[in-house]
């Protein structure tokens, strides 16, 4: 072989040394192992055996376990709907819906079903009623469980993530168009509406250029998003001036210096589509063509738009006459004192309180009209003022208190308002 050939040809040194290593490598290759000699030694041992108890807790159940769901049945309440209509179309006793109404303050909750919401079903096998539960927000949900032979009810909470979202836009067309672009919902830019009202008419002064920021809250649940919460803090930059509103934790909102947002009087008692005539002193009126003067402002809208209180107040008349058509006028205090004329509907009474925002009436064309609008009249000490400009009586402002507790919270959201306007700005 080539193998023995070549090692013939290597010096005889050379050889020895060769066929030492060889005999040695045979000699490891014929030892035992370790594995083996353990083998062995296990073999040669006596084998006893021990039951060993484990450290395991094992319950008790039943092979069938009649608590098990077997069906789970959905109903999207529909407009119309009644707990009645509900139950009975799916098969629940009229008894049942009875005994559930015996539960008390929690299954009173649906009493207050809306179409749009949702109530789930649960069923055993047999199609017998096992629970109820119905989401009253993101955040709680009221469950009624049959056990045995009696229901019971609770409302289960659940732990929500409260984020911090924030929004900025300059208004280009309008308003809404702006909140909507800045991905605000509708909800959320009637409420940045109704914050700055008392002090900007957004049918009015709002121009193009004018700038708004805001910061809100949004929740989550288990990482996904349920709901859209309060609006923390804004801004709103109406022609150059700077509008600034906080929101406390009373649930109102308030300037920096703790203000409230909220006045004694709202500029505009009706959503109105534009401003038919201004307070003059020196009008040509529409009708009889006479010099005279027009002591209000005809805000011109739809018959039926509600028409509500200024101010809180008392109700000190609520008629008619063939000039005035149905009107009301109502007292706030002994300064102030407003007036309601053309209504197509009066809703309160002569001698009745009345609070701020709380409808009295709806827009018309009674009296003497070329076209549904109401008339609104401001007087101050018996003085006619035009409502558009009169200067409205100063906010009310926190106690010592509550302005201690309010003044660190909106600091930190204003700057935190400024910091992201800043960067929004910068990347523009």
């Amino acid at each position: 072989m080539p193998v023995i050939r070549i090692f013939k040809l290597l010096p005889r040194g050379h050889q020895i040394a060769i066929g030492a290593l060889s005999t040695a490598m045979a000699l490891l290759a014929m030892a035992p192992t370790e594995s083996a000699l353990a083998s062995r030694d296990q073999a040669e041992r006596p084998v006893t055996q021990a039951r060993q108890p484990l450290p395991l807790e094992v319950e008790d159940r039943p092979l069938a376990d009649d608590s098990l769901h077997a069906r789970e049945l959905v109903v999207r309440i529909s407009a119309g709907d009644t707990l009645s209509s509900i139950f009975a179309r799916n098969g629940l006793s009229s008894s049942l819906l009875h005994d559930i109404s015996q539960l008390g303050a929690d299954a009173e909750q649906l009493k207050k079903i809306h179409p749009g919401e949702r109530l789930t079903f649960f069923l055993d096998k047999r199609g017998q009623f096992k629970a109820l539960s119905y989401p009253l927000d993101a955040a709680r949900t009221l469950e009624i469980r049959q056990t045995g032979d009696s229901l019971h009810s609770r409302i289960i909470s659940a732990e929500l993530e409260h984020r911090t979202q924030y929004a900025q836009a300059e208004v280009n067309s309008n308003f809404w168009n702006a909140g909507i672009g800045a991905g605000l919902n509708p909800g959320q830019i009637l409420s940045l509406a109704a914050m700055f009202a008392w002090d900007l008419d957004f049918a009015l002064d709002i121009r193009a250029g004018d700038r708004f920021a805001v910061l809100y809250e949004q929740r989550y649940k288990d990482g996904i998003h349920v709901d859209t919460g309060d609006i923390l803090a804004a801004e709103f930059i109406n022609q150059g001036k700077v509008y600034r509103a906080v929101r406390h934790d009373d649930g109102n909102y308030y300037s920096p210096e703790g203000r409230a947002m909220r006045k004694s009087f709202l500029r505009a008692p009706v959503n109105f589509s534009h401003i038919s005539s201004n307070f003059n002193p020196r009008r040509l009126h529409p009708v009889t063509g006479q010099i005279k003067a027009h002591r209000g402002i005809d805000y011109a809208a739809r018959t039926g738009t509600p028409v509500v209180a200024a101010g809180s107040g008392v109700v000190v008349e609520s008629g008619y006459n063939q000039f005035n058509g149905n009107y009301v006028v109502i007292r706030h205090d002994g300064t102030y004192l407003t007036k309601y004329l053309h209504l197509h509907q009066r809703m309160v009474k002569k001698g009745e309180r009345v609070q701020q925002e709380q409808q009295i009436g709806t827009v018309g064309a009674t009296g003497r009209v070329t076209g549904p609008h109401l008339h609104y009249e401001f007087l101050v000490n018996g003085v006619h003022q035009d409502p558009k400009t009169v200067k409205l009586p100063q906010a009310a402002i926190l106690s010592r208190t509550e302005l201690a507790r309010f003044k660190p919270r909106a600091e930190q959201l204003l700057t935190q308002l400024d910091r992201v306007s800043e960067v929004m700005l910068a990347r523009q």
